[in-house]
């Protein structure tokens, strides 16, 4: 561009696009692109009538500016009005609904282009705004609040690529006509009033995903791996209650709003940030913020070389004990509590990677989780984690039936997990694997023994209370099992699946059928497939001798594993006392599994 000649110029930018745009495009692209073409005819002409000009629409995107925010906003309600009523016609998978995004900006104009910072932010605001919605910069909302009767909600200040500063947003809630103007302000701060559950007696914390800001997707891994490791140092501190990885990022890819965070997850402090990798270089951001007060207690920018990112994960982590007026147990410093990595980041990625496809409990993907930390272990040797992480994939093939020798898969498990412990004998993970394994060898003892080493290593970490819990119930003792799953819950209220089946196995061993019926079914809600969930169930069906119920589930059973065996799978049961074990083995048979 030739810089004489370039203006700038101050003005109102709408950025929209269309949301599952490729997915349409899958389905049937002929109907799509004639779809899009008459969208975008009737978006243009509502531009003109409201004194814009579209300046860009390539693809499913356009771009206008207005001389005045008002007419912006206006023009962007209109468009949403419109385009509901042309979706009427379609089914749900075929509506075509765009995103709008509304900045107030100064841009460099090119010809008929406009181009900077303005244009970056109407963007990114498109991208936090739901289908059919609209998403609007704190500059807009200042020139519109007294102006329009429209409502608006708050969201918090949200991080955009190349801006130093992150970006007041506020989500446009209602239509013109609204009987007044109003600002949601109940969620400025939280309230423990609202909370899902009551606050813990020590300092509580929720560790949000760091949003990616490269323009490569694929440091999404990167920057989910640096919240997930954050969430491992920090679930080291006796001292201190973390929510577990599985509920945080149930928000991952939403607009945040951390007072809300807050009373979901009953927790005072949320830490959120976000990454950018531009070539060698990484910049992190991270800032604490007190839901109750609404105050940032704690914020910083990094800007590093990529090598330097697992220090960086440790030296955040201190920053936010100390914010937080806290240390490590036993004045540990925070390397030493941290899980021992590697060097390599593209071994560091393919962990990370593998547990998201490990995460998702199917086949299929567990090959491939199985597949990438075989991968990492290559890249690094010495690296703890793949060796032991693929231990655990060994193991749930076994516990799954999803390889032909169980057996073969639990022997691979030993070696690795003790090679995995060699390299870090700190490792949570490990313990749990070396509980399985203890468990397959009627060892019962020992596998409450490593369980209770893995609470202590990490006792903020869900794995750790599950795997402890089981060995409990497996021990006969049902009510230590249930405080622990029913503290693994608070941890982690957005329960896995896993989850759900321990308790319904202690209310199975303690004959509470009902109760245990209620949680089989929310496992398999979650997971259709999950074979242990449907033995159960048919057991507990047996126990209430509702038989037609319990043959249902035989049925699927044998549909999931057709050589299934009740005395096979007994035993291998590790269930210490041999009269419950009996009691359970009678009821399957009962219920119409073959012998």
């Amino acid at each position: 561009m030739n810089q004489e000649r370039a203006k700038r110029k101050l003005t109102a930018i709408l950025s929209a696009d269309v949301k599952g745009y490729s997915r349409l495009m899958g389905e049937d692209e002929l109907a799509t692109i004639e779809t899009l073409k008459k969208y975008k005819e009737l978006i243009s002409s509502l531009t003109d009538q409201f004194r814009g000009r579209v300046v860009d629409s390539p693809g499913d995107n356009l771009l206008a500016e207005f001389g005045s925010v008002v007419d912006a906003v206006e023009c962007a309600v209109k468009i949403q009005e419109e385009l509901k009523k042309e979706n009427a016609q379609f089914p749900e998978s075929r509506k075509m609904e765009f995103r709008i995004g509304v900045n107030l900006g100064d841009v460099v104009e090119d010809g008929e282009r406009i181009y900077g910072d303005g244009v970056n932010i109407a963007a990114r605001l498109e991208s936090l705004a739901e289908p059919g919605g609209i998403c609007i910069s704190g500059f807009v909302y200042n020139q519109v609040k007294n102006r329009l009767k429209l409502e608006y909600e708050y969201l918090g200040e949200q991080s955009v690529k190349n801006i130093k500063e992150p970006v007041p947003v506020y989500r446009v809630l209602s239509l013109p006509g609204a009987v007044a103007q109003r600002v949601i302000k109940a969620k400025e701060t939280a309230e423990e009033g609202r909370m899902a559950f009551p606050l813990p007696d020590k300092p509580s914390i929720a560790v949000l995903p760091f949003v990616n800001m490269s323009e490569d997707s694929k440091q999404e891994f990167l920057s989910d791996g640096i919240s997930e490791d954050i969430i491992t140092i920090l679930s080291k501190n006796s001292n201190l209650f973390v929510i577990a990885r599985n509920s945080s990022f149930t928000y991952k890819g939403k607009p945040v709003k951390v007072q809300q965070v807050s009373e979901d997850l009953g927790v005072r402090y949320i830490l959120e940030g976000s990454l950018q990798k531009s070539e060698d270089r990484v910049r992190i951001t991270a800032q604490l913020v007190d839901a109750l007060t609404g105050k940032h207690i704690w914020a910083e920018r990094y800007d590093r070389d990529l090598k330097d990112i697992f220090l960086l994960q440790d030296e955040i982590a201190m920053h936010v004990l100390e914010a937080m007026e806290l240390k490590l147990t036993a004045g540990r410093r925070v390397h030493e509590a941290s899980v021992k990595g590697t060097k390599d980041l593209e071994a560091y990625i393919k962990v990370v990677e593998g547990m998201h496809y490990f995460d998702r409990l199917n086949p299929d993907d567990h090959t491939q989780a199985k597949k990438l930390f075989e991968e990492a272990i290559v890249l690094d040797p010495e690296y703890a984690s793949p060796h032991i992480f693929l231990a655990l994939a060994h193991i749930t093939e076994a516990h799954n039936s999803w390889v032909e020798s169980p057996m073969k898969s639990l022997i691979e498990a030993s070696k690795l997990v003790k090679k995995g412990l060699t390299l870090d004998d700190t490792h949570p993970t490990a313990y749990h694997v070396l509980a399985f394994i203890h468990w397959g060898s009627g060892k019962h003892d020992k596998a409450l023994e490593a369980s209770e080493r893995a609470v202590e290593l990490a006792p903020n970490n869900t794995m750790s209370l599950w795997m402890k819990g089981l060995c409990m119930y497996y021990m006969g003792q049902p009510q230590e099992a249930l405080s622990l799953f029913n503290r693994q819950l608070r941890i982690d209220p957005i329960m896995p699946f896993y989850a759900f089946w321990g308790i319904g196995l202690v209310n199975e061993m303690m004959g509470r059928y009902e109760e245990a019926i209620i949680y089989f079914k929310k496992v398999l809600a979650i997971n259709p497939t999950y074979l242990l969930a449907h033995q159960n169930l048919a057991c507990s069906y047996a126990g209430l001798e509702r038989y037609d119920e319990a043959r249902a589930e035989v049925k699927e059973i044998l549909r999931l594993n057709p050589e299934f065996s009740a005395k096979k799978f007994f035993m291998s049961l590790p269930i210490k006392d041999q009269a419950t074990k009996e009691q359970m083995f009678e009821l399957y048979l009962k219920a119409g599994l073959p012998e």
